[in-house]
């Protein structure tokens, strides 16, 4: 049998003495639960090499750190303890550590309407540090949304006027005339165009926040938005679905203005930058709009 000790070349002293800021994995394959979830993810993580003379890192350490994300709720404070581990299996090498989890938040959403109800998924990316001492966790999270532009409900609204007046023009009205004329495709001559829209949310969580909620920014958002997608519908839910389009016209700029009043009141956010963007079904490109914040201390 071979006696002789295996080479650790990671020991070896680097050619060119250079600390660097980030070494690491990514894309580790792993399992995660979060809300009372098995999730599938995929982990980043990684380290400083503080030490410009070491010629790299112990990847192999930071893996088998990540197993304790397999057995415990995602909370900061599992995720501190697997930083922490980053650090104590680096002594005198890294004094920073990175972890970043990429996965898909799955929620159970009812109709509007119906008792029908199905899953939605929300891309989640769940990013933590420990560097010199401090603890950061940030959440970036997508939320579809639909929206109905409010120029062309206006633009929609004047031809139907219009429709109405030549259809109309010095005629008696009558009440069963004008609604079967308001049930057809004559009468309604034009209709706003609606897109597929997305929220982009880049929230930074307060130091001493207890778990990570997501679920709860998502809700937030929904509802400051109005017009979440749907699951599974009947015509009713569908119908529903319209009418709450039709009563909540927004341009990107409305969107992006009422997540940040939404998030501002989410508890445990302390800063955030949001992206919105309205796929346009009327141009080519994408209607964008940006905004951020972030609390001033006392």
């Amino acid at each position: 049998m071979n006696s002789l000790t295996l080479p650790d070349i990671a020991a070896q002293s680097a050619r060119q003495a250079l600390p660097l800021e980030w070494v690491g994995m990514r894309g580790i394959a792993l399992p995660v639960v979060l809300d009372g979830q098995r999730l599938s993810a995929k982990a980043d993580a990684g380290v400083s090499l503080d030490d410009g003379d070491a010629r790299g890192i112990h990847m192999s350490r930071l893996y088998l750190a990540l197993e304790s994300l397999e057995k415990e709720s995602l909370c900061p404070a599992l995720l501190r303890r697997v930083l922490e581990h980053f650090l104590d299996s680096h002594d005198g090498l890294s004094s920073n550590a990175y972890l970043n989890i990429h996965t898909d938040l799955m929620l159970r959403r009812p109709a509007m309407v119906s008792p029908l109800a199905g899953w939605k998924s929300y891309p989640a990316i769940i990013s933590a540090s420990l560097k010199k001492g401090l603890f950061h966790v940030e959440l970036k999270i997508e939320v579809p949304y639909s929206s109905t532009c409010p120029c062309s409900a206006a633009l929609a609204r004047q031809l139907i006027q219009q429709q109405f007046i030549n259809d109309f023009a010095n005629k008696p009205l009558q009440h069963a005339e004008i609604l079967t004329w308001l049930g057809s495709s004559q009468g309604i001559v034009a209709t706003p165009h609606s897109q597929r829209s997305t929220a982009q949310l880049h929230v930074h969580l307060d130091e001493f926040i207890d778990e990570l909620p997501l679920s709860a920014i998502i809700n937030d958002a929904e509802a400051a938005l109005g017009t979440a997608v749907q699951t599974a519908v009947k015509r009713a839910d569908e119908q529903a679905f319209a009418l709450a389009n039709g009563q909540n016209l927004m341009f990107c700029e409305d969107a992006a203005r009422r997540l940040n009043l939404a998030l501002r009141r989410s508890p445990g956010v302390s800063a955030f930058h949001l992206r919105v963007i309205h796929a346009e079904s009327l141009h080519a490109h994408d209607a964008v709009a940006e905004s951020t914040w972030r609390r001033e201390l006392a």
